[in-house]
């Protein structure tokens, strides 16, 4: 098994976001009995790989490893207990666990080095990374605020993970099929702020990155 480091780290970190995406609409869809247990496992991998895959210092390897203790320990607890505020803090800490991954994977793509094939890939790791972000602002959302989406069903955030996750990334990439859609203020402004992010990130960082990397091939 190859050590992972800055020249391969970006694959690592999308084999686990995809099996994250991946586990969840799974689980969606063959409904099983232990689904909130799948979900939570598939949470704490992910979060482990991502973990794994930035160790450029110590600080924010220490960093990481402490919110992921954290996530590990409300996920052990919720095994046995469940309560509505243990949720609450398992989906802020994953969203800082997110927004902490996307920032590392943002300074290593976007301020390091000359663009390459691996470059890419973390180019496209930061996007489902930002439609992961939003997904679990729905979901606290969805939480927090019974009737917050149209075409959703009131419940717990492992059991809205697949269509909020879907929904978000329909928004990210302003396909808009409304089957599910924002009832409220407040979730449409996150709804249009995403569908805006998505659509200047293709436009412009994207775009930037295979323009440079044609015209290093060019030269």
């Amino acid at each position: 098994m190859k050590i992972i480091s800055e020249k391969n780290n970006f694959f690592y970190l999308l084999f686990a976001l995809v099996f994250f995406l991946l586990s969840g609409a799974l689980v969606d869809q063959f409904e099983v009995s232990f689904a909130k247990h799948l979900e939570q496992a598939a949470t704490v991998v992910m979060l482990a790989i991502a973990l794994f895959s930035f160790r450029s210092s110590r600080h924010r390897v220490i960093s990481g490893m402490a919110q992921l203790l954290v996530v590990f320990i409300i996920v052990s607890i919720s095994q046995f207990h469940e309560h509505a505020g243990l949720n609450y803090v398992l989906l802020v800490m994953l969203l800082g666990f997110f927004i902490w991954t996307t920032s590392m994977s943002a300074r290593q793509v976007l301020f390091t080095g000359t663009i390459d094939g691996h470059k890419i890939v973390g180019a496209i790791c930061i996007y489902l990374l930002l439609g992961l972000i939003w997904t679990l602002l729905y979901l606290l959302l969805a939480e927090a605020l019974p009737g917050a989406f149209n075409g959703l069903q009131q419940g717990p955030w492992y059991d809205n993970f697949s269509s909020l996750s879907y929904y978000s990334f329909v928004t990210l990439t302003t396909l808009g099929y409304g089957d599910i859609s924002p009832a409220l203020p407040i979730t449409r402004f996150l709804a249009y702020m995403e569908a805006v992010v998505g659509v200047l990130y293709i436009a412009i960082l994207v775009a930037s990155l295979i323009g440079a990397r044609m015209s290093g091939s060019n030269r």
